[in-house]
């Protein structure tokens, strides 16, 4: 596979207003440095020629080229002879990031810990296995008995489905992945929300995908604020013509923001005249904490395919997710996937099985009241450390998107990694750059985690304007 070739004007645009009081090669080391911790800049990178990008910035030489060297002195850039400098990370071969180490809060990662009863479930779903030991063990599509619970979930939901409508997959990304691989062509337009979550929007551009953000209203917008949003998605899929639209109805992942009923009627039939594959990804969209109206999923108002998985409900080790989709569409999917991998593990379907069919309920209700408890005590810590900040009270998910009051997102990343704290800066979320002004921190974290990270926050931003530059020894993996 070929490396990726970072251009001086995507650069420039990822770098954001980067400059500050101290010197510039200083400066702007420290936001590559970002950049590539935090995933915006992959590893094995090809950096824009230290003279294109001189011109860009409208810098010497002599400052980009000594923002490399620091670069390459802290392992995060490698000079190859004839292919200039790559991105690398320090201390871990160049397709690997570094383990995270004991003594830092890992504030990056959205995910509630695992189910205090997956233990015994999983010692039952082994009772299960000699069930399944008559053939090879390779299953593309799911077992009938977990389609089966899944169809019929979706059924209670108000969106009645059939078993043949349901593929098992390993985990939502997995299901991303093979959406994307299956409705786009190399060069097809798709359209994803600004901000997103970024692993999706990353399956769409390596399937080929040129991507159309459109703007998502805040979660605390208020009519008006929708009305934009429905808009500009009515207008991206008239004028754009995409193949696919990437959307988080519930509970949207930075924002936390719902589609009203409205909204969802209108993309729906927007997307149905143009022809455009919505794909709605329902991680997070059952983890309800006291939203106020009731929704259907997605593809109840019109055609949408659904994804959906166990990794915020039941655990995030459990890999197991699935999509709800046509027929036509599921065999389609079916061709696409066995190249890539030969089906989703039987041990983990026969676990998620049982929980979905005998302890959904409960598990739901254990979730509720987690995120709320760590909901109010975030909010309350950082009314308390914060009071400039705006932080909206979302009504579920498992995220909050903060308002920081200016375009200090990276800086603040920076300066928490030597107080002991990984976050991710809010332009992870987008394509462009863009939302240095936003924080996402998880609302699903233990409380004493959260107390932790709270206070090493604290202390960062009150260290801003003087902060050491971090020893770049950890990569934000955002979930």
């Amino acid at each position: 596979m070929g490396e990726t070739t970072l251009s001086a004007r995507s650069l420039e645009i990822l770098l954001g207003d980067w400059r500050s009081d101290g010197s510039a090669y200083q400066a702007l080391a420290d936001r590559v440095r970002l950049l590539i911790l935090d995933g915006r800049i992959p590893v094995a990178t090809r950096l824009p020629a230290e003279r294109d990008l001189a011109e860009r910035l409208a810098l010497s030489r002599t400052t980009v080229t000594a923002a490399y060297r620091h670069l390459r002195e802290h392992g995060l850039v490698q000079s190859v002879r004839g292919s200039g400098s790559i991105a690398r990370l320090p201390g871990a071969p160049s397709i690997l990031p570094a383990p995270p180490a004991a003594d830092y809060i890992d504030f990056s990662k959205a995910a509630p810990p695992a189910l205090p009863w997956l233990t015994e479930v999983a010692r039952q779903a082994i009772d299960d296995l000699p069930g399944q030991l008559g053939d090879a063990g390779f299953d593309p599509i799911g077992t009938p008995a977990l389609r089966a619970v899944i169809a019929d979930r979706y059924t209670a939901r108000g969106l009645p489905t059939s078993p043949e409508q349901i593929m098992v997959t390993i985990g939502a990304q997995h299901a991303i992945a093979l959406l994307s691989r299956a409705v786009i062509s190399r060069g097809d337009r798709a359209i994803i929300e600004a901000p997103t979550y970024p692993h999706a929007y990353e399956a769409l551009r390596t399937a080929g995908a040129r991507l159309v953000p459109v703007a998502v209203a805040p979660h605390d917008a208020g009519p008006f604020g929708e009305g934009d949003e429905t808009e500009a998605l009515e207008q991206a899929i008239r004028h754009s013509n995409p193949s696919a639209a990437y959307l988080m109805p519930d509970f949207q992942n930075p924002t936390g923001r719902s589609m009203s009923i409205d909204l969802r009627e209108r993309v729906v039939d927007a997307a149905a005249r143009q022809g455009t594959v919505l794909i709605a990804d329902e991680t997070t969209g059952e983890l309800d904490i006291d939203r106020a109206e009731l929704y259907l999923p997605l593809a109840a108002y019109g055609p949408a395919v659904m994804v959906g998985s166990v990794g915020k409900t039941v655990w995030g080790g459990v890999r197991v997710g699935w999509i709800r989709a046509d027929r036509p569409l599921i065999s389609r999917l079916l061709a696409v996937r066995s190249p890539g991998d030969l089906g989703t593990p039987i041990i983990e379907q026969l676990l998620v099985t049982r929980l979905l069919e005998e302890h959904m309920d409960d598990i739901l209700e254990l979730r509720r009241e987690q995120l709320r408890s760590g909901r109010d005590r975030l909010e309350a810590l950082l009314a308390e450390a914060f009071p400039e900040w705006h932080v909206p009270h979302v009504d579920g998910g498992i995220v909050t998107w903060i308002g920081l009051g200016a375009p200090v997102s990276s800086q603040l990343a920076l300066a928490a990694r030597t107080h002991g704290l990984i976050i991710a800066a809010g332009p992870r979320f987008g394509v462009d750059g863009a939302f240095e002004r936003f924080l996402r921190l998880p609302i699903c974290s233990p409380a004493e985690a959260t107390d932790a990270a709270v206070h090493a926050l604290s202390r960062a931003w009150r260290s801003l304007s003087t902060t050491p530059v971090p020893e770049p020894s950890l990569l934000a993996s955002v979930i």
